[in-house]
């Protein structure tokens, strides 16, 4: 968009300053995709599994350990690692196949650091052996 400005420009800017505005705006251009594509690397919008984890879901069937949850309005299959009942809420911590691994939610105003734990995350999502986080 810059560059064409600037040809737009050049037509009406004589002698040798044409040349410096063609030559300007190259430059702006190129600046201008840099930027963009920076941009665009930043805000790549999540999908699949990545964009599930960590969100808060409804249960709607129990979970005694399986049962069903809502997450963004879409009823899934999910595990829990503690009963849950009806209406209570969960956190997604990882996916197993199409079931979804969920643990009880955190009061509100909960400031644990096990809210969002990578060793565990990790564990839900297959990992091997689970870490103990935080020397507990």
């Amino acid at each position: 968009m810059v560059l064409l400005l600037a040809i737009a420009l050049a037509l009406f800017v004589p002698g040798p300053w044409n040349l410096l505005v063609l030559i300007g705006g190259v430059f702006a251009e190129i600046g201008e995709v840099i930027w963009g594509r920076r941009l665009a690397r930043r805000w790549r919008p999540k999908t699949g599994a990545e964009a599930m984890v960590g969100k808060r879901a409804q249960v709607s069937s129990p979970l005694n350990p399986t049962g069903q949850v809502h997450v963004n309005g879409e009823l899934w299959e999910a595990r829990s690692t503690a009963d849950a009942d009806v209406g209570e809420t969960v956190v997604v911590r990882g996916i197993d196949g199409l079931t979804l691994v969920v643990e009880p939610a955190p009061d509100e105003g909960s400031s644990h650091r096990d809210d969002v734990d990578v060793e565990r995350l990790r564990f839900a999502n297959g990992g091997h052996e689970r870490k103990e986080a935080h020397g507990h």
